[in-house]
């Protein structure tokens, strides 16, 4: 039987259809999940489900009706990087699940779930029961949906045991609630990518690129917007200088001195208007993909004396959750099949030619640090591989 969501299928992104049913009901779930609703979630295969909420905005009232409604009592969901923050000695899945004291208050979940408030004390962790969850299961779909929310990793859950499986389109619209399937939220990062399409494309002359214009990228059912800075006329036919750059509020346009994202950007673009011609691609990836709010706590706990990988993980988070299907189909509209990149990041390089791009040559991007990042760059150096 073949996938409903398979997108395999699928061509180049003007002839996809302007409506996707897995994509609508993605968005609407993040929609949902961002303005502290719940969502009833549905394995596409397993016949299982769970109401769930993200952890972070859990009420008082939001605990009582997952259990009133589900019949069970609420856990919470959480990635492996987290437990192992919490109770190294647990952390053997790639997703589990705190299961809740019938007492439980909304005080003690955002301890559990948000290191940037204090955890309590070790009596309190201690009493903390971690049971594995099914890998490809529900918790861990959960999951995926949060982090698409850009919201805190982790889920408050239960499971839909009063419930025939086979009543849940009809129960979940009975009480107001979206349904969603495991099976959407898994091929949802790729379908944007595939759904990208050019939206506006403008001469915009720069300080340090006078000949450049900006081409905007949104999926066609809507979401993140990207654009390209196209500087003066690339040929398409050999390798393109091309610089992907993740969007970074404060240092693009703050100016913060905490990382060297200001330099890369403005360098980039000095850069490729010196070589003549090439395109930056300015990626909605704010924090390495995790949100401003969740870069922002990470700053929080750097602060404490962790590194930047260490505080991506306390939070629950991938040290880098950064996908480049986004940037591999921008490139691909743009006529660009082989790029010289501008990076330090190999996993930019392994990224973009498991999309069939040809990195044909890798090009340093290296900016003097300061007091306030030299650490920082270090860490990226010696823990993510970042060549300096």
């Amino acid at each position: 039987m073949d996938d409903p969501y398979d997108i395999s299928k699928g061509g180049d992104a003007p002839s996809i259809p302007t409506t996707s049913p897995a994509q609508t009901a993605v968005d609407r779930a993040i929609a949902d999940l961002r303005r502290g609703g719940m969502v009833i979630l549905r394995h596409t295969t397993h016949r299982t489900a769970m109401m769930i909420q993200a952890a972070e905005m859990t009420t008082v009232e939001s605990l009582r009706m997952l259990g009133r409604l589900t019949g069970s009592q609420p856990s919470l969901g959480l990635t492996l990087n987290r437990i192992a923050a919490l109770k190294p000695q647990h952390a053997d899945a790639p997703v589990q699940s705190v299961a809740l004291p019938m007492t439980v208050d909304v005080d003690l979940v955002r301890r559990i779930v948000d290191p940037t408030t204090s955890i309590g004390g070790n009596a309190e962790l201690r009493a903390l029961s971690i049971i594995p969850e099914r890998q490809g299961g529900l918790a861990e779909s959960a999951i995926q949906l949060v982090k698409l929310s850009r919201l805190l990793p982790a889920v408050l859950f239960a499971r839909a045991t009063a419930v025939d499986v086979d009543r849940l389109a009809n129960w979940s619209r009975d009480i107001g609630l979206l349904l969603v399937e495991t099976g959407q939220v898994a091929v949802y990062p790729d379908l944007r990518a595939h759904r990208l399409v050019k939206a506006v494309d403008a001469v915009v002359p720069l300080a340090d690129a006078e000949h450049a214009r900006i081409v905007a990228f949104r999926p066609l059912d809507g979401g993140d917007e990207h654009v390209a800075i196209v500087i003066g006329e690339p040929d398409a036919g050999g390798p393109v200088l091309v610089r992907l750059h993740s969007q970074c509020l404060t240092g693009d346009l703050l100016g913060s001195l905490r990382c060297d994202c200001g330099d890369q950007l403005r360098g980039a673009i000095s850069e490729i208007a010196s070589h003549g011609a090439g395109i930056l691609l300015y990626l909605a990836q704010e924090g390495r993909d995790i949100g401003l709010i969740n870069k922002l706590r990470a700053y929080t706990l750097q602060d404490r004396g962790i590194d930047t990988v260490d505080a991506n993980e306390q939070l629950g988070f991938d040290a880098d959750e950064r996908l480049y299907t986004p940037a591999a189909a921008m490139l691909r509209q743009l006529g660009v099949s082989h790029v010289r990149l501008l990076t330090n990041n190999p996993d930019k390089i392994a990224q973009l030619a498991a999309t069939g791009i040809e990195v044909t040559e890798r090009v340093s991007h290296v900016f003097p640090s300061n007091r306030h990042n030299e650490h920082y760059l270090q860490t990226k150096a010696d823990r993510a591989g970042h060549l300096f």
